[in-house]
């Protein structure tokens, strides 16, 4: 670790068989682990043989090479040639005072100037023509509410306390998993963590965050419940090494996402391979380039690459195994009643989140909300057996209110939250929690009711989506019966 190497030695191991790279003053063999890059083998021969502080910051922390490469991967120093830590968040002078956003959907619009066109496309971007994104919002506007009148709601001072997989929280609203929250703001994740604590809501940490569990998670006022989201890799010994990290830090859940085995194709993201000024933002933005497959620069896609698309069933008794006593396991990406009805079966599964990964993945996927609606009609008793939670489209307290109403434990939300920390940091997404709780306390009281106990579905008028329901559990179609004959 104390032999110095010049930038001439470095440039020279620049291939598959010799692969070389600088990063914050150290040099690193990454030959055995490019196979395995989560980021594909492409992009670490983009800047193989060179200085990629610069490439490297702007996604991980510092310390995630370090921790996640063996020692002797550390073969020794160098002068840095790029500055190690880039400038991707900047103070813009017409940005309004925090104090003066009053509504979630005034975050986007405030924080569009601080970020780069590849955050805001990596934000805002869903699944091809989006029609999925904009109605899992949408359809919440369909359902109408049900106020009573003349009850007496001025005495509660906590309305919101209450509990998500057996974790007592503050409010029944969660933060979904976000990845490289680092290309959003420098804090990334660990902004999202203390705004967390500050609240004592809980936070969906993604096996794709900018920073490690532990950084995540520490320096934080008080403890609160963290759940870890996982993404099954191909190399399941990966997989149990990230298990292994989240239980050793205290965290609740491992919520394993099932709705996304290959990522989705998101055009927005896809088209702006670069940020502002020409500089790459990230080393997987060029990876599409690198490989030439013609099929854009997406960081989700090139992300994902590591994602075990075999993962079944049948595998779900080799994560519960992984998990001690006290740790739960959480299906997120459920879409359909007989899902649901099969995850309950198991015995293994402790809770559901209904989801269709915000619309990012598959469009024209059934909305969350008429999921949800489905579970209801199709088979009740999966509340009673387990926790059912959903995200995807919550845009306002009201949308929390009516998901409650009809069943979810506890409410996700995940896009409102990087327009927050990518306009203010820590303290953007502290407001914009503040503001939904506010907005969902408002509405339990113009409701007639003063705690979550008290939310029932006749609060809220379903008729104008229920026929959109399906009526049963299973895949039979209601009037369609043609079947594929097999050629001989």
């Amino acid at each position: 670790m104390s032999r110095k190497i010049s930038p001439a030695e470095l440039s020279q191991h620049n291939s598959p068989s010799s692969l070389w790279l600088a990063i914050n003053g150290l040099v690193y063999d990454l030959t055995a682990f490019a196979p395995s890059h989560p980021g594909g083998l492409q992009i670490l021969l983009q800047h193989a043989g060179q200085d990629a502080s610069v490439p490297y910051n702007k996604v991980h922390s510092p310390s995630l090479i370090r921790t996640s490469l063996p020692p002797t991967a550390q073969i020794g120093s160098s002068d840095s040639i790029q500055t190690p830590v880039p400038q991707i968040f900047s103070s813009v002078p017409t940005k309004p005072p925090l104090s003066t956003l009053i509504s979630p959907h005034d975050f986007p619009l405030a924080a569009i100037p601080s970020l780069t066109p590849k955050a805001t496309a990596f934000i805002s971007s869903a699944a091809t023509d989006c029609l999925t994104h904009r109605a899992n919002s949408s359809l919440y506007s369909h359902l109408t509410l049900r106020p009573r009148i003349l009850i007496n709601v001025s005495t509660p001072t906590t309305p919101l306390v209450t509990t998500i997989l057996n974790c007592p929280v503050s409010s029944p609203i969660f933060i979904s998993p976000t990845s490289l929250g680092k290309i959003i703001h420098p804090s990334g994740e660990k902004a999202i963590a203390l705004a967390c604590s500050n609240l004592d809501m809980a936070q969906t940490i993604s096996t794709s965050a900018s920073f490690t569990l532990s950084e995540i998670l520490s320096g934080q006022n008080t403890s609160h419940p963290a759940f870890l989201q996982l993404y099954v890799d191909k190399n399941r010994v990966n997989s149990e090494r990230v298990i292994e990290e989240a239980v050793r830090n205290g965290v609740r859940a491992v919520m394993v996402t099932v709705d996304a085995p290959v990522p989705g194709k998101r055009e927005a993201d896809e088209r702006i391979p670069t940020a502002a000024g020409g500089e790459t933002l990230a080393p997987m933005a060029g990876t599409a380039a690198a490989v030439g497959d013609g099929k854009g620069a997406a960081l989700g896609r090139v992300m994902g690459g590591y994602i075990d698309d075999s993962f079944s069933w049948e595998d779900l008794g080799w994560v519960k195994g992984l998990l001690p006593e006290g740790v739960k396991l959480v299906l997120k990406g459920v879409q359909t009643a007989a899902d649901a009805v099969r995850a309950m079966e198991t015995g293994l599964v402790d809770g559901i989140v209904i989801s269709n990964h915000g619309g990012r993945s598959l469009d024209t996927a059934t909305g969350t909300i008429l999921v949800l609606l489905e579970l209801q009609r199709c088979c009740p008793g999966v509340f009673d057996r387990m926790e059912v939670l959903i995200d995807g489209g919550v845009r306002r307290g009201t949308d929390v209110f009516k998901a409650l109403c009809l069943g979810a434990r506890g409410v996700g939300v995940g896009r409102g939250v990087l327009w927050a920390l990518g306009g203010y940091g820590r303290e953007g997404v502290e407001r914009y929690l503040e503001i939904l709780n506010d907005e969902l306390v408002t509405t339990m009281k113009m409701c007639g009711v003063t705690s979550l106990e008290e939310l029932h579905p006749g609060l809220v008028n379903t008729r104008a989506v229920d026929h959109l329901v399906p009526e049963r559990v299973g895949e039979e179609h209601p009037y369609a019966k043609w079947r594929r004959k097999s050629k001989l």
